[in-house]
């Protein structure tokens, strides 16, 4: 039986007593404790089993928090959470009120930067380092920790290619797994990979081709090693690399084996690894997947339709056309600006380029969507995944911007399915091909519909439908928020009331605004996104235009703030958009007179 050493670290100061075979144990302990929280509560698994000795040492050797400690993306920091005053309120990572399920500055001081993106970490940590050389501070120790699929993306290359030429005392941690949340795409990781083999590191190294001094590969489960190495890298100067092998899911031998089910993998039986699986019988599909599988089935057809993911072949379900297609469906690795302007690129050729990337993932792409894509109105089409709420991963991937910072660019058309059958038919639409680039939006989960392999139809841009037609009342949706609508509207306490799943913001479809202002005396917009700048904005625009002065409306979506972490169902709640909270609005603006 393991010596309960876990218990007793609060801080990297209670590490610094322990002796190497006491760091030993307390690695499999750590592991244990993640296994076991982790397989109840949910979460980040594979990720944080791999770094559980590099964790350690790190602390161990360095005086954190003086000496700053960056971990890219965050997937991995389960055991620097531990490690550092939050064993006991672990059990709370992602949900409501409880801490993140990433590093963030206001938690804990031994966060020294928020990240959920990847690739920020170089950056950051080489802007603390210029300010503690600034400041005189010349023995503090900057470290990032990084992956090897984080480090092939452009803005990594950007910290590097700065930082090699400042004398900043920064350590970069080049984490190799061979593995983001899919396996590793592109040249950089077949270079590692022939430097894992044999080849000499130091021959045509990038690394030193960037002024790092290089060292490495090191053994990441091999405690007295990387002890003994960052111990030496601590009094050398300047910008230096230290390249660590290690194994996602290290230590669960189903999650060494299947590194991409245990990136995140659910709830699992903590002893045997095994999955807690909900039953699929009769549900309804993931719109990931209705999205997958509806490329393929149009690409069987359009020998022009092409896919294109920045790594996320598995969250995305660009994985069916890359296995049917592998040369039309391209995994480019965390790099959403390339996937941006490669899908304009190939659209100047009469391609169809289908590029399919969460929401809050394209925020990195913004300048190539306006000056790549939109201003040249190139036909390429987003296909945004996880609008809306997200849930236990919080605000760095809640997607409720998309709308917003979508709906001020010129010649782009926004289209919000209400269902699956919608998302088909807007890209069998978009496929027929369009005059301009258009970004489809849908969330993550599943959708409401069994029989949902509908034959296709055309969409006419800028067209809505009416779902029911009412007095007084009119609701117009956009997006899934459009099914609660629909059920509410079967309630004979609100029969009266008309419903509009209106589809697209951009453009907004007039001859439905028209009839509405014209029919009803108050209206409520919904929609999935924040309400600055996004559809009940647009919509209250075209009523000013208009000088419509005899309509109430009230807009319902969220807030402007950044958005906590919880369950949906909890945070929809909290927000007012769930059925509950939807009907308290309707009630609310019945019984406001509005004349």
């Amino acid at each position: 039986m393991r010596k309960k050493n876990l218990e007793n670290i609060n801080n990297s100061g209670d590490l610094k007593k322990l002796s190497l075979d006491e760091l030993i144990d307390l690695s499999g302990e750590l592991r244990d404790f993640i296994i076991d929280i982790v397989s109840v509560k949910k979460g980040h698994l594979g990720a944080s089993l791999g770094v559980v000795e590099l964790t350690i040492a790190l602390h161990f050797v360095f005086d954190t928090p003086d000496d700053i400690l960056i971990w890219d993306v965050g997937h991995q920091a389960y055991p620097h959470k531990i490690l550092t005053g939050r064993r006991d309120s672990f059990h709370t990572n992602r949900e409501l009120g409880g801490i993140s399920g990433f590093p963030k500055i206001e938690e804990s001081p031994y966060d020294a930067f928020g990240t959920g993106h990847s690739s920020t970490s170089i950056s950051a940590a080489l802007g603390m380092a210029i300010a503690s050389r600034l400041d005189g501070n010349l023995q503090r120790n900057h470290i990032a920790v990084i992956g090897d699929a984080s480090i092939a993306s452009g803005m990594a290359f950007e910290g590097l290619n700065h930082a090699g030429v400042t004398k900043s005392n920064l350590l970069i941690i080049l984490n190799d797994n061979e593995m983001g949340i899919d396996p590793n795409v592109g040249a950089l990781k077949n270079y590692l990979t022939s430097v894992k083999k044999g080849m000499d590191a130091h021959q045509k190294n990038i690394f030193e081709a960037l002024d790092f001094s290089y060292s490495g590969p090191v053994d990441g489960h091999d405690m007295q090693s990387l002890i003994e190495e960052l111990d030496r890298l601590k009094s050398v100067s300047g910008p230096k690399l230290l390249h660590v092998i290690t194994t996602k899911g290290k230590g669960l031998s189903k999650a060494e084996k299947d590194q991409i089910t245990y990136h995140a993998p659910g709830l699992f039986d903590k002893e045997s690894g095994e999955l807690i699986l909900e039953s699929e019988m009769e549900m309804p599909p993931k719109f990931q997947d209705v999205f997958g599988l509806t490329l393929v089935e149009l690409a069987e057809v359009n020998k022009d339709i092409v896919g294109i993911t920045p790594a996320m072949p598995t969250g995305s379900s660009l994985k069916f056309m890359i296995e049917k297609f592998p040369n039309r469906a391209f995994d480019v690795g965390i790099a959403e600006q390339h996937a941006v302007t490669l899908a304009a690129g190939l659209a100047t050729q009469g391609k169809i380029p289908f590029c399919t990337v969460y929401s809050t993932f394209l925020q990195r792409a913004y300048d190539q969507i306006i000056h790549d894509v939109a201003l040249q109105n190139l036909p390429v089409v987003f296909c945004i995944d996880r609008a809306g709420l997200v849930g236990e991963d919080g605000p760095t991937h809640h997607g409720v911007f998309d709308i917003s910072f979508l709906n001020c660019i010129p010649n782009i058309f926004i289209c919000c399915p209400m269902d699956e059958m919608e998302l088909r038919n807007i890209m069998y639409t978009a496929q027929k091909g369009l005059n301009g680039p258009v970004a489809i939006r849908y969330p993550r989960g599943r959708g409401t519909h069994t029989d949902w392999t509908n034959s296709f139809e055309l969409i006419t841009i800028g067209k809505g439908r009416i779902i029911k037609e009412g007095k007084n009342l009119a609701i117009l949706t956009v997006g899934p928020v459009g099914e609660i609508v629909r059920e509410i509207c079967l309630e004979s306490e609100f029969d009266s009331l008309g419903h509009y799943d209106m589809r697209f913001v951009k453009p907004l479809d007039h001859e439905i605004l028209e009839e509405v202002f014209s029919e009803y005396q108050k209206v409520i917009t919904i929609e999935e996104g924040v309400l600055s700048g996004g559809f009940g904005s647009s919509v209250l625009s075209y009523k000013n235009e208009n000088r419509i002065n005899d309509v109430l409306i009230e807009t319902l979506g969220f807030p402007d703030e950044f958005l906590q972490h919880g369950n949906v169902s909890e945070l929809y709640k909290i927000y007012g958009l769930d059925k509950d909270g939807i009907k308290r609005s309707i009630r609310k603006l019945q019984n406001i007179d509005n004349n």
